[in-house]
């Protein structure tokens, strides 16, 4: 955390927490910046968290289950029948991203109207002019849609707002004093703004109003209350364990509400989120009983990158602080796409400000760490490259092998 901060490479604040008793937190950057003027992050700094609010919305429909209110096979024609295929969508399709309806957060115009606000009756006009893109539970495909007619679901079910039943069920019920639906961001309330670093942290963009994504994306939280959140999920103090074994149940890659997170050998449970420049991860080890969230208003070097270091630390797996000591101009002469006669591989390289970034086809981009001129590598797999721009090569070097590519003009 000190040298993302200190290169400038992120702004945000991490809690870890173990059995319920915090064993980390850190805020770095700064939650809002003006001229000379500059708030410093906070652990009671606020932050957007995107769709990690889905995560709430789930746990609220399970517990209107559990109260014998719903069903996962009641139908969406019951609350909403404007919506085309209303009596095929069950509440299951919508949970686990299999009932259809069209994620409105994809269409080109969506930018020019997400920061007006909206009713209940504008979105669902604008969720039912979207169609579907498929029939419930042919396949999965995430959609923001579905989670916010859930939300509209537990307002018709409950008769209250989705504000005052996420505070009625959830916050006040175990203690999240910095958790609720957001507003405008106010400074005076320790929310913070969203940034994006070109030479300095420069404003991020327009605010989306948070009318809009509801339940899909509009609560503002902190890491500690967020995990506290997650913990209180798995130590069933808000829904029962087979509520929770449906949420953690994976199809296609979906739960209801949550997704899996690998680690090496260990597998946790949870959500990222994403909105405005925001990026957050909330995610829980069950046999570890490790909760860990990251809430981040500004990126440079990727969350997934940030999180693999942490974790790397806290569970004592191989792992060098990268020390972003190069200029994104230096990474210049790296850049290409580049193939080998050894292997039928081609590799990517491009760069994210400071970081070189490597893609293989068909795989995951991860960081390579700058160790020395044109030397970098990537840990947690092993590998080592060594470029020599003069004669435009690229030797990988992992698990004894080494394969010498040559970019592509």
């Amino acid at each position: 955390m000190d040298i993302l901060a200190d290169k400038n490479q992120a702004m945000g604040s991490l809690t870890i927490s173990k059995k319920g008793v915090v064993v980390y937190s850190r805020a770095i950057g700064y939650s809002f910046i003006s001229g000379n003027e500059k708030l410093p992050a906070r652990d009671q700094t606020k932050y957007r968290i995107g769709s990690i609010t889905k995560m709430f919305t789930a746990t609220m429909i399970f517990q209107l289950i559990e109260d014998g209110k719903l069903t996962l096979t009641t139908t969406v024609d019951k609350f909403f029948p404007q919506l085309p295929n209303a009596s095929k969508i069950t509440i299951s399709n919508l949970l686990n991203h299999r009932s259809g309806l069209h994620n409105f957060t994809d269409d080109p115009e969506y930018q020019t109207w997400m920061t007006q606000p909206k009713t209940r009756d504008e979105m669902l006009a604008i969720i039912s002019k979207g169609g579907v893109d498929f029939q419930p539970n042919e396949k999965s495909s995430y959609s923001n849609s579905g989670y916010v007619v859930l939300a509209y679901i537990i307002e018709k079910i409950s008769k209250q707002s989705y504000s005052k039943y996420l505070s009625n069920r959830i916050t006040s019920k175990i203690g999240l004093s910095s958790t609720y639906v957001g507003p405008k961001t106010d400074t005076k309330k320790n929310e913070s703004f969203s940034y994006r670093f070109l030479n300095s942290w420069d404003l991020g963009g327009p605010e989306t109003d948070l009318s809009i994504p509801g339940g899909a994306g509009a609560i503002v939280s902190t890491p500690a209350d967020l995990t506290k959140f997650i913990e209180s999920l798995f130590f069933l103090k808000l829904i029962s364990s087979s509520s929770l074994e449906q949420m953690k149940t994976m199809t296609d890659g979906y739960g209801m509400g949550m997704f899996q997170f690998p680690f090496y050998t260990k597998q946790a449970y949870g959500h990222t989120g994403g909105v405005d420049g925001f990026a957050s991860i909330l995610e829980y080890f069950p046999e570890d009983s490790l909760a860990l969230a990251y809430c981040s208003n500004g990126q440079v070097y990727p969350m997934n990158y940030i999180l693999i270091g942490v974790l790397s630390i806290y569970f004592n797996q191989p792992y060098s602080i990268p020390t972003f000591s190069l200029k994104t101009e230096d990474l210049d002469k790296y850049l290409g796409v580049y193939s080998s006669i050894q292997i039928p591989l081609k590799i990517t390289i491009t760069k994210n400000a400071t970081t070189l970034i490597s893609q293989a086809a068909g795989q995951q981009s991860f960081p390579l760490d700058a160790t020395e001129k044109d030397k970098f590598k990537f840990d947690p797999a092993g590998i080592k490259v060594e470029f020599n721009p003069d004669k435009n090569e690229m030797t990988l070097k992992q698990g004894g092998q080494t394969v010498l590519f040559t970019k592509e003009k």
